[in-house]
């Protein structure tokens, strides 16, 4: 019986990431892909980044497999439904749909009445396999760990899947499914240099209240550092990528890993410029010069806001200031910083609001990114404000990001407050011109001022 891998992620239909030109491709697809052949399981990938829906539903044409899996997303959602839908057709003879993916763990019904046959819950490789098996086997579906699916017009969830403890033995992920060569022409072309991924670890043992652990779960696990670098070394001989990105959430959890990932980069000759993500107070002066001598070019750390109070309101358990000296001194020994900004968090005001305006001049990140709050299902920030939304869009046809609830102020307000912390952080940047530096600040007061219009 065949199976094919796919998503619902198309380029040319997200004019945003049109303008930045970044993509990246599925890993936990390819993961997925590289198990299930391990298993002497043959599958077709669909990547479907740079093809259009059409060409994609002709490669399912051509292939007719008996099982289609799709990962999705909050991001990815609509399409993932809408293909659905158009596989639930007589002309493709109604294959099996298997949905996995962060956003499936806590809308299980409503994928499965949208046309999924079966939710794959947490990590895809053991599931996928034993679904797979169980299918061709016409087995108990409820023998299978990790699975939702309708029974008689009930939904049945089977108790929950051991997670992977030991990492290594999952196969690299199946890269050679997809056109590598797009993405590195694609970055190169847009970014004068490319970049592929690698993920280390899988789950966060974190306690923020926004961010999702629906996949991994809140965890810490971790490939031995000496595969990571091997990898590396075999994308260094094979795609020669100008850079990598480390997908893990927390690169530098595990200072004896990071000191054996740098010792294995070396000997191994697997050294590539790289960039991380990882918590202000899992660096010191040591770990930067370690991350610095495997490769890293650019640490992105998280702050979320220059507020304490609201650091502490999203359970962050950091000190504020602690960040701003961890980016100061990553700029000081030649690594480039990124930083995360969220606006619009319950309780946030306009002090709040200024004095992330006024962490981020003295912080002076290389990079920042600003988004404005919102609630993703089954998150405790979700749990908390689940009786002040006030925008509950038709779930079908919209992401989680399109939910509103009650905040301080209007959501118009923190549209202009995200100008306002843009624009008068650059105003500061000192390498900015004396017209760029006037004209970011003529729009900061214009902001100011629509913010104080729609509070």
């Amino acid at each position: 019986m065949s199976i094919l891998l796919t998503h619902g992620y198309y380029l040319s239909d997200d004019p945003k990431e049109q303008k930045i030109m970044k993509p990246y491709p599925p890993l936990g697809l390819l993961y997925v892909s590289a198990y299930l052949w391990s298993k002497n399981i043959a599958n077709d990938v669909f990547d479907s980044t740079f093809y259009s829906k059409e060409e994609q539903l002709q490669f399912i044409r051509e292939k007719q497999p008996k099982i289609v899996c799709i990962y999705t997303n909050l991001m990815t959602k609509i399409e993932v439904i809408q293909l659905m839908k158009k596989l639930k057709t007589a002309e493709f003879d109604f294959p099996k749909i298997v949905l996995g993916g962060p956003d499936v763990t806590y809308n299980i019904e409503n994928y499965l009445n949208s046309g999924a046959d079966f939710i794959v819950i947490g990590e895809g490789e053991e599931t996928t396999f034993e679904l797979y098996q169980t299918i061709v086997n016409d087995g108990d579906f409820s023998k299978v760990n990790g699975i939702a699916y309708i029974e008689n017009g009930t939904v049945i969830q089977t108790p929950s899947r051991t997670k992977f403890r030991e990492l290594d033995e999952l196969p690299l992920p199946n890269r050679d499914a997809i056109p590598n060569e797009k993405y590195l022409e694609t970055w190169k072309r847009n970014h004068g240099e490319s970049s592929m991924t690698i993920s280390t670890q899988r789950g966060c043992p974190y306690t923020c209240k926004w961010c999702s652990t629906a996949v991994y779960g809140q965890s810490y696990r971790r490939r031995p550092a000496h595969l990571v670098a091997q990898e590396m070394k075999m994308l260094k001989d094979k795609y020669n990528p100008d850079a990598i990105w480390f997908v893990d959430d927390v690169f530098t959890i595990s200072h004896k890993w990071l000191t054996a990932f740098h010792e294995e980069v070396v000997k191994q000759n697997a050294q590539i410029r790289f960039e991380c993500i990882t918590r202000a107070e899992r660096l010191n002066d040591e770990i930067l010069r370690l991350l610095k001598e495997a490769g890293c070019f650019r640490i992105w750390i998280g702050a979320e806001s220059g507020s304490q109070k609201i650091i502490d309101a999203m359970d962050r358990r950091v000190d504020v200031n602690h960040v701003k000296k961890m980016i100061q001194n990553t700029n000081a020994i030649g690594i480039e910083t990124g930083t995360f900004i969220m606006l619009g968090y319950p309780g946030e005001d306009e002090n709040d609001i200024y004095e992330t305006i006024e962490y981020l001049k003295e912080a002076n990140p290389t990079h920042y990114t600003i988004t404005i709050a919102y609630p993703i299902k089954g998150t405790s920030l979700y749990n908390e404000i689940e009786n002040d939304i006030t925008v509950h869009p038709n779930w079908e046809t919209s992401t989680d990001r399109q939910i509103d609830f009650k905040r301080n102020y209007s959501r118009k307000y923190y549209n202009y407050a995200v100008s306002k912390v843009v624009n008068e952080v650059e105003f500061s940047r000192k390498n900015k011109s004396i017209f760029q530096r006037l004209k970011h600040k003529t729009k900061s007061i214009l902001a100011g001022g629509m913010m104080k219009i729609s509070k």
